[in-house]
């Protein structure tokens, strides 16, 4: 292509605008040609285009921007294999809540169900994985749909959204138009004229009107409000309780830019709180009103809780950890899981977050909980002082809870944690500390393995100056391992420790106690700073206890040079995370 000539306006300019007028300010794909238009325009448009290794990573990645923004993240991939490539990352978005925009190729509109490469029925595929799916047919239709699919992405309940867009409409007419006459031939018989006589109207009809498209507007969505009685209902029974508490889950934040008043509301609540999610964090490293452990006892013993975000699934045992006789209150954007399993004596329907801040601005605060609070805090220092006893113990290699505390200790005021694993992620949630609101990342309610490579992308563009913890668990570090070749080439100074204990431990414990054979949970003591060399990253190595504060300094000091970086932790087993299998 002789890159001195303009190109004439297609499909992707009218995607590429509405992102770009909505603020969109990356877009992660694995390449196609289905899609290659999108990405030109949208580069063209200042969005940065970040290419990863897998499209589940580029989804992955969207979900993280989603998360922390609070704005939908987008992705885009080509057709077939690349849209069934997403499925988990969508799937995990789904429920997790996220507000993601999945941009997807499809073969040419007159040759769909023909034959043609990569050509699927993709609406039936990603449907019960979405939101909002829509198939878009002429030119005209792909500005509006991407900006319908912004707005669907981020009403009510958060989303994933599909927008399929066939390459036929995203190159320039004049091109496809070409295309469509060399594919009708040039014979005399009758069914060649026939063809080419549908061909052309065909195309005719894909791009009627397109050059009259209205410039994209801004695309808004406004969270959902409580009603006033429910609100009302809920600050008087938080009021006149006497062991109140609040469980706060990611839904809660979803209003990413209102997570410092949400944290300032329930500070005047002083109500004991339990983070979960993504709102782990929401009240920094040590806020007094936060307890950490035995979180079922006090739910047992509360006489009113407020699920801010929460439902009640297996994380709170379908609802069975709240006594029956507690005042509940379920804070939900959907009414169906403010009742799941459970039916809440106030469902306050609507954001989470401003709930908290609308019932905390009714209810005031309340004086003669001390001692409340004071057994709960007596239990959570108990905990903390039997784990200071797990971290002492010593043995060939390291133990995992003393390396959690040293690495609690050296990351920086300005860190995000991203957790992607099963026992030593586990180990993880108990001990690290996250710094502030949206600096903690975990898949969330599905329990998915893999997000941690795109979680951490997605975590380290949004926020360039912190410092980007990936806490692998060496099972789950197999699934992107290879996106560090991504992490290299678009600079992404990500921090990735890999807990090395050969073995899918949160697997192995129970399956080993319960049926004595450890079939398919053994791994290698792999050397995967090794690996990521090879991809220009810098890889690091600690075997031993003593290794650790140096070598997690080199590491942060890499990062600060802008290189990734993976520590290679060899790992002693234990049994702190005994009886982890959950239903």
């Amino acid at each position: 292509m002789d890159r001195g000539l303009p190109l004439a306006r297609h499909g992707g300019d009218d995607v590429a605008d509405v992102l770009h007028a909505s603020g969109v300010p990356f877009v992660f794909t694995l390449c196609g040609g289905h899609i290659s238009p999108i990405l030109a325009a949208a580069r063209a448009r200042g969005i940065r285009i970040v290419d990863t290794r897998h499209e589940a990573t580029a989804v992955f990645a969207a979900d993280a921007v989603a998360r922390m923004t609070g704005r939908p993240g987008v992705a885009a991939v080509t057709a077939g294999p690349g849209l069934t490539n997403t499925i988990t990352a969508l799937k995990n978005a789904q429920l997790a809540q996220s507000p993601v925009l999945l941009l997807g190729g499809a073969a040419p509109t007159a040759l769909q169900g023909r034959g043609a490469l990569q050509d699927i029925d993709q609406r039936s595929l990603i449907a019960p994985h979405v939101k909002h799916v829509a198939r878009v047919r002429k030119v005209r239709d792909l500005g509006p749909a991407v900006a319908e699919g912004l707005r669907h992405a981020m009403s009510g309940v958060p989303g994933p959204v599909f927008v399929e867009c066939p390459v036929d409409l995203l190159y320039d007419e004049a091109l496809i138009r070409q295309w469509y006459a060399d594919a009708a031939g040039k014979g005399t018989a009758l069914g060649d004229r026939l063809l080419r006589w549908y061909l052309n109207r065909h195309a005719a009809r894909m791009f009627e009107g397109a050059a009259d498209a209205a410039p994209p507007g801004v695309v808004r969505s406004e969270a959902p409000h409580t009603d006033d009685g429910s609100i009302a209902r809920a600050a008087e029974a938080l009021s006149r309780a006497e062991r109140p508490l609040i469980v706060i889950g990611s839904q809660a934040v979803l209003v990413a830019d209102q997570a410092t008043a949400i944290a300032d509301a329930v500070t005047r609540l002083q109500v004991p709180v339990y983070l979960s999610g993504m709102a782990r964090g929401l009240l920094g490293p040590d806020h007094p009103l936060q307890m950490r452990h035995a979180r079922r006892n006090a739910l047992r013993e509360a006489d009113c809780v407020l699920l801010a975000g929460v439902p009640c699934d297996f994380r709170l045992d379908y609802g069975k950890h709240v006594r029956r006789s507690a005042t509940l209150i379920a804070a939900n954007r959907s009414a169906a899981d403010a009742r799941m399993n459970r039916r809440p004596a106030i469902a306050a329907i609507g954001d989470a977050g401003l709930a908290l801040m609308a019932i905390a601005a009714r209810a005031g605060e309340r004086a003669g909980r001390a001692d409340w609070v004071a057994t709960l805090r007596a239990r959570d220092d108990a905990r903390e002082h039997e784990i200071d006893a797990q971290a002492a113990v010593s043995a060939e290699h390291v133990n995992p809870i003393a390396f959690f505390r040293a690495l609690d200790r050296a990351a920086g005021s300005a860190s995000v944690f991203v957790a992607d694993g099963g026992d030593f992620v586990a180990t993880a949630s108990y001990i690290l500390r996250p710094r502030g609101p949206l600096a903690w990342l975990d898949p969330g309610a599905f329990g998915t393995l893999g997000v941690g490579a795109g979680f951490a992308l997605g975590a380290q563009l949004v926020r360039p100056q912190d410092e980007v913890w990936l806490i692998w668990g060496d099972g789950a570090s197999g699934y992107g391992l290879v996106e560090f070749d991504t992490f290299v080439r678009h600079g992404v100074p990500v921090i990735a420790v890999v807990g090395n204990d050969a073995s899918w431990s949160q697997i192995a414990r129970e399956q080993v106690k319960m049926l004595h054979d450890d079939v398919g949970t053994v791994l290698a003591r792999s050397a995967y700073n090794t690996v990521i060399e090879g991809f220009g990253g810098v890889g690091l190595e600690i075997r031993t206890m003593g290794d650790v504060p140096a070598v997690l300094q080199t590491a942060r000091e890499v990062a600060r040079s802008g290189r990734p970086v993976l520590v290679n932790v060899w790992l002693d087993r234990t049994d702190f995370r005994e009886g982890s299998i959950s239903m």
